[in-house]
């Protein structure tokens, strides 16, 4: 790799995000707070790093109230697993969408509890915007992964290069960005930008997947392509594609004991 001086790893709490094998994720996507408890117990048993919880799935999102109650009902039970906070917009592939007005206030309102550990931020929103959930968050010590995801398609390897890059120059601590493959060669090309990403580009940790069936060994190769962190299920996923944990995790060991 390049750039390994420069590489920065992002330590949240006994995890080191960027190193090793990727770290796997599980998403809370319950509609009520007693659901979201209940998926909270399970995923406690589970072999699993971190938990995202995903905020676009509750009905009651737009409350600030019920939502940091509920938040807090979540580290109750996941009080040492690091935690992603999500809202993901209906336009790329999330349940609604806020104003963008709550869409800074959500997050900057939970990145000030300390209750999460990052805030998953999209890339394509206003500029001004995305500083401002920066600088919140950082000033809670609170991470921030900068997010792209297109259901449609999968853009070519410089477009997926230059948003990744964009990502980083916003000052994300994660990048990430998660595409829809047509086809196999969609998928190559996906890894392809990771790899070149990772060896020329990337002076911190990334996310990249290509979704649905297709792209499903993109979730699986990830220490080798530089794609730090991958989404798995136990009994609902979040996205297409999402391998269950069981699998993931035997899967994962057995490629790191061969790179």
């Amino acid at each position: 790799m390049s750039n390994t001086n420069t590489f920065k790893p992002v330590r949240v709490k006994h995890l080191t995000i960027g190193e090793g094998k990727p770290k796997i994720c599980v998403s809370l996507t319950g509609h009520t707070t007693e659901q979201i408890i209940e998926e909270a117990h399970t995923l406690k048993l589970a072999d699993i790093d971190m938990v995202e919880w995903r905020v676009d799935f509750f009905e009651q999102v737009e409350q600030l109230d019920q939502v940091t109650y509920t938040l807090e009902r979540i580290r109750d039970i996941l009080p040492s697993t690091p935690l992603i906070f999500t809202f993901r917009s209906a336009k790329e592939g999330g349940q609604c969408e806020l104003s963008s007005n709550y869409y800074v206030e959500l997050n900057q309102a939970i990145a000030a509890t300390g209750e999460v550990d990052l805030i998953d931020v999209e890339l394509f929103n206003e500029e001004t915007a995305i500083q401002q959930l920066i600088t919140t968050a950082h000033e809670h010590n609170t991470f921030v992964i900068i997010s792209n995801h297109d259901f449609q398609q999968t853009p070519p390897k410089e477009e997926l290069i230059s948003r990744l890059s964009r990502a980083q120059q916003l000052g994300a601590d994660i990048t990430k960005i998660a595409v829809m493959p047509q086809s196999s060669s969609d998928v190559i090309t996906l890894l392809d930008a990771t790899n070149t990403m990772k060896e020329q580009h990337a002076d911190r940790p990334m996310i990249t997947m290509s979704m649905a069936g297709k792209g499903m060994i993109s979730r699986l190769t990830g220490e080798l392509f530089g794609s730090a962190i991958t989404f798995g299920a136990i009994q609902k996923s979040s996205a297409p594609g999402q391998v269950p944990v069981s699998d993931l995790r035997s899967i994962l060991s057995l490629l790191h004991a061969n790179l």
